[in-house]
């Protein structure tokens, strides 16, 4: 039950940057465009614009080429009013100097997640990564993917092919990589990504998408009610810092057990060990997949006052749920909203955290002459 977008001026739908549309306001059946001016300037000598992208079935987003951050992205409800559902910053030097506020939107990696200690051996030789004040490198390390200045390859009316080069040593990591990554708004009202990744070194890579989700709208109230379904019968257990045990324990009898539709707020407070350790929900689900590289419906996420409903595809192994635990009402957001204690979740699909130090998990190691791939796709409707 898909609405059509109404536009009073077609030509902002596609540009280098959004024009800000006028008399349009959050809550009606218009929406507001960030505006080109606020998303320009140019970091280490590379320009950074945004990009308006629209399915031509009803939503409408915004990229920076820097980090590839997904700055609004704007989706109906059922009765056709649309709200910008991702959480985000109102001009690019807040995404630069993000003060520790930095995952709204963006790619992660070299590798997404936690790496215990900010170490792993390959063939006989440890690298060093920068550490955290949890003494672990995470989604990457300080100067991540999300930090990058991104080439722009091609863009049109629905889709940006955006481009990577990150030299050997960068972030500690071995090897020159090059990536690739493809952001397309589909007719079908899907938020379709895809990446690649080669090497002229043995590595390790682990990608995902960390925007934050609130169907309501964001900074519009808690996400606690928010219905999820992931399709997963276990789950890797964490430490107090959130680095896998390397047991997978099963998500039976637990508040980990999202295989039916539920509502995230009716366990996340019991008294649970992992619960505690995560301050809520921040944990890799290991998938019940029923094939081993194929794309399949993995998790699926309901706000019922809104009717707003999206489902989540991957070829990927694991799922990180993490339901905005940090959030504190400090940051204040696009349209002037501040974003509150779990009033967001991600839901990162990606392989398990800690990878290179668990070898019972899917790998992560890529060697030259190989690809990495990874396609994860976001489909918006309501019901």
């Amino acid at each position: 039950m898909k609405k059509v977008l109404y536009f009073a001026l077609a030509l902002c739908l596609f540009s280098c940057g959004g024009s800000k549309q006028k008399d349009s306001s959050q809550g009606s059946g218009e929406i507001t465009l960030m505006s080109d001016s606020a998303f320009s300037t140019t970091v280490g000598g590379k320009e950074v614009k945004l990009y308006t992208l629209e399915s031509g079935n009803g939503i409408t987003m915004q990229v920076s080429n820097f980090g590839g951050h997904v700055i609004s992205l704007w989706i109906p409800d059922k009765d056709g009013k649309y709200e910008d559902i991702v959480l985000g910053q109102d001009n690019i030097d807040k995404y630069i100097n993000h003060n520790g506020n930095r995952f709204f939107g963006p790619v992660v990696g070299r590798f997404a997640n936690r790496i215990a200690k900010g170490r792993f051996t390959i063939d006989g030789k440890e690298y060093q990564l920068p550490q955290n004040d949890n003494g672990q490198t995470l989604h990457g390390g300080p100067d991540g993917f999300d930090m990058k200045v991104w080439n722009v390859d091609n863009v049109d009316k629905n889709s940006i092919a955006l481009s990577y080069v990150s030299p050997d040593g960068e972030e500690g990591f071995p090897g020159a990589v090059t990536v690739k990554m493809v952001y397309t708004l589909t007719p079908e009202n899907e938020f379709k990504i895809t990446y690649e990744a080669t090497t002229d070194k043995a590595t390790h890579i682990n990608l995902s998408h960390h925007s934050l989700f609130n169907l309501k709208g964001a900074g519009n109230g808690t996400i606690t009610d928010h219905l999820l379904t992931i399709n997963a019968s276990g789950t890797t257990p964490v430490d107090s810092v959130l680095i896998p045990t390397g047991e997978i324990a099963p998500v039976e009898g637990t508040p980990f057990d999202f295989r039916e539709p539920t509502a995230i707020g009716d366990r996340i407070d019991v008294d649970n060990a992992q619960l505690k350790n995560g301050m809520g929900y921040d944990h890799n689900w290991v998938v019940d997949r029923k094939s081993e590289k194929d794309v399949e419906l993995i998790a699926s996420l309901y706000e019922p006052t809104s009717g707003r409903f999206m489902e989540i595809f991957t070829d990927q192994p694991g799922l990180q749920f993490y339901s905005g635990n940090f959030l504190d009402g400090k940051v204040v957001g696009k349209y002037g909203k501040t974003y509150n204690y779990r009033e967001a979740v991600a839901l990162e699909t990606q392989k398990y955290p800690d990878t290179p130090n668990q070898p019972q998990f899917p790998s992560t190691l890529l060697k030259p002459g190989e690809t990495y791939t990874q396609t994860c796709i976001y489909k918006f409707s309501t019901k």
